[in-house]
């Protein structure tokens, strides 16, 4: 077999950067082995033949970045729609505004406030059941929003998503859900970047590894046929589970995965937007995703008289990760892992499964880059 300079394991957003531009700028030749049918990891989509819909595949994936690094480096690849992500959430059959605004909260309390007095309100309701110190999540939560609001949006929601009860999570999982006092419904309302490739992802990962350098294998598990046929010149970047990759020496980090179940109705629009939550507990689900919504400039499909939807069940498969639970636990286990990983000679790791972190996409492209930056320093210098 052909030796490769560089063998990446993972064909997911962070090792296709990393492979874009290392063939491109240091002119060296690529392997991606990945265990999968397809490249672009959980970010693919693809084109559902019976109703011409581009669906995201793991779940909807929204692109939002203000960093001018990561902004310079997509626009090479892909072009973006205007989308707004705006998340909406079912409660007791009545639908509500999410993040928090003053919309949700003049509804739920069934109030007409002004920003000023929905404020004061506020602090009158939060000043009740107030954590000095909230050590978890669900002391967090109540802080922000006060007791009923967390009861009716976020604690079944959180244990639906999680498995785990909100006082066994971590507070910083409530960090990325703001509260506003404005109508402001736009969900990543900061960002200066915000919207779907026009061409989809599928394309977007096509653009990125479209070079004569890098080759790229499918349906191949690497951890199942580790060995001297894939030793590279320089380095293997590795972007999978680091428990997995030393066969569970110290125990299993704990993740959570997610089931999608696919549904075509004949009808031109079943929910009005992209993703509503539902977050009692009656409901199995999460989610409902319904992916025409991500492309109103595709106009012949987003008004024919078909829609498709996808139901997502969050679930326990360690075998399919998708998010990591961040516990004090599981930290510690997985810096026990780094420690291996880091002491393997000519040997890098990254992304969200390998750093066991809640990457957005910009964060995802952020880091590989600097990864770059290193492994262009190191190689310049050994020439």
């Amino acid at each position: 077999m052909k030796q490769y300079d560089f063998v990446l394991i993972g064909c997911g957003l962070f090792n296709s950067v990393l492979a874009e531009r290392i063939s491109q700028k240091l002119k060296k030749t690529v392997l991606i082995i990945e265990k999968r049918d397809h490249i672009g990891g959980n970010c693919y989509s693809d084109i559902d033949t019976s109703t011409g819909i581009e669906f995201h595949k793991y779940g909807t994936h929204i692109f939002h970045t203000s960093i001018k690094r990561v902004i310079n480096y997509i626009n090479k690849f892909a072009k973006f729609n205007s989308y707004r992500h705006q998340v909406l959430s079912n409660h007791q059959n009545k639908i509500y505004q999410m993040p928090f605004n003053l919309e949700t909260i003049n509804s739920f309390y069934k109030k007409n406030f002004s920003p000023d007095e929905a404020k004061k309100y506020m602090r009158g309701i939060v000043q009740k059941n107030k954590f000095q110190n909230p050590k978890n999540l669900e002391e967090k939560a109540i802080n922000m929003v006060g007791k009923k609001l967390y009861e009716a949006f976020i604690k079944n929601y959180t244990f639906k998503q999680w498995g785990k009860n909100p006082v066994d999570l971590p507070s910083s999982i409530i960090n990325r859900i703001p509260v506003r006092f404005s109508y402001n419904e736009d969900y990543f309302n900061n960002c200066e970047i915000q919207g779907i490739p026009i061409d989809g992802y599928k394309k977007l990962f096509e653009n990125l590894l479209s070079s004569k350098r890098i080759k790229i294998i499918l349906n191949t598990d690497y951890l199942k046929k580790k060995n001297k046929r894939y030793e590279p010149k320089y380095y293997t970047i590795y972007s999978g589970p680091l428990d997995k990759l030393y066969n569970y020496r110290y125990g299993r980090l704990d993740w959570r995965s997610l089931l999608f179940k696919k549904k075509i109705l004949k009808k031109n629009d079943f929910q009005g937007t992209s993703v509503i939550n539902f977050s009692d507990i009656e409901k199995k689900y999460t989610r409902i995703h319904e992916p025409k919504h991500l492309h109103p400039e595709r106009k012949k499909v987003f008004h024919s008289n078909k829609t498709l939807i996808m139901y997502e069940f969050p679930t326990k498969d360690n075998d399919n990760p998708y998010y990591p639970i961040n516990t004090i636990d599981n930290r510690r286990l997985h810096r026990k892992y780094k420690i291996l990983a880091d002491k393997q000679k000519n040997f890098l790791i990254g992304g969200r499964l390998a750093d066991y972190a809640y990457y957005d996409m910009d964060m995802t492209i952020s880091a590989a880059l600097k990864l770059f930056d290193r492994i262009s320093k190191k190689i310049s210098r050994d020439l």
